[in-house]
């Protein structure tokens, strides 16, 4: 059982009938994006889920620009794809893991925890050699898949806000250096972050090849950063809730298990007038 990453040779040698494969890909700024490059060529057998219908809820102008979806609706959706108990869940895209790992969290939300994201995702699979496909996916029968407690902790709004005074956990946020430190800002409407947030963009936890750094390595760039606090005193942030799932995915792979997820993050912070805001590094 595979809980947080998977490598592509691991994975091309899964019998097919226990696997589901998440198509993930997605572009911000083109929300088509990633339905038509599925449908130009996918892996074998994999399904597509889009970040905005799939994996997020409605948006209110107040709870973010990716809230979390309905729980039993999430549900429905993935058992209508046959995941099961026993079925090996593999979310994978073409941008380091940034969307997958959205799929990846939310299904250990969900309490199915035999998901992975593919380390290196559909660019690692090619250059092994493997092929891609127009086909329609390979059908799982449909299944009853009933939400369960799966140990994935969030916290809201409030929380974060009395936190700047108590400071009984670390906030981290997984947006940009520059976007961090309030320059540049073109998605969300203020620029800066939460008071009391540290930086750490989720693009550090990749090596060069695209693919996750060694565990031990980021085991050890965590427990420099954040100061010998432990992970449950960890809460993850970004600009939607989406790369934040990237750093708590690395925390996990790194064995600092226990982390939090804020999923309105800075797009719901920003957009209640009077919630603090700092700018600089």
């Amino acid at each position: 059982m595979y809980r947080t990453l998977i490598s592509v040779d691991e994975l091309a040698v899964l019998p097919p009938e226990s696997v589901l494969l998440i198509d993930c890909r997605h572009q911000l700024a083109d929300p088509d994006y990633g339905r038509g490059a599925y449908a130009a060529g996918h892996l074998p057998d994999a399904h597509h889920l889009h970040l905005d219908y799939h994996l997020s809820g409605p948006t209110s102008g107040s709870n973010g620009r990716h809230p979390l979806p309905d729980r039993q609706r999430l549900a429905v959706v993935l058992g209508a794809l046959g995941l099961a108990p026993g079925i090996q869940c593999v979310a994978y895209d073409d941008a380091g893991g940034m969307f997958a790992a959205r799929l990846w969290w939310l299904a250990q939300w969900l309490g199915h925890h035999e998901v992975a994201v593919l380390d290196g995702g559909i660019q690692a699979w090619t250059a092994a050699g493997h092929p891609l496909t127009r086909a329609e996916a390979g059908s799982h029968p449909p299944v009853r898949f009933l939400p369960r407690d799966g140990g994935m902790r969030t916290v809201t709004a409030d929380e974060v806000l009395a936190n700047i005074d108590r400071a009984q956990f670390q906030l981290v946020d997984a947006r940009g250096a520059d976007r961090f430190r309030g320059e540049n800002e073109t998605i969300d409407p203020v620029g800066g972050h939460i008071p009391g947030a540290i930086n750490h963009p989720f693009a550090g936890n990749l090596a060069s090849d695209g693919r996750f750094k060694p565990a031990a390595t980021l085991r050890d760039e965590w427990e420099t950063q954040l100061g010998g606090r432990p992970p449950q005193q960890v809460v993850h942030q970004c600009g939607s809730g989406v790369t934040a799932c990237h750093n708590l995915l690395s925390m996990e792979y790194a064995g600092l298990n226990g982390s939090r997820l804020y999923p309105g993050s800075w797009s719901e912070w920003v957009a209640a007038p009077g919630r603090p805001c700092a700018t600089g590094a």
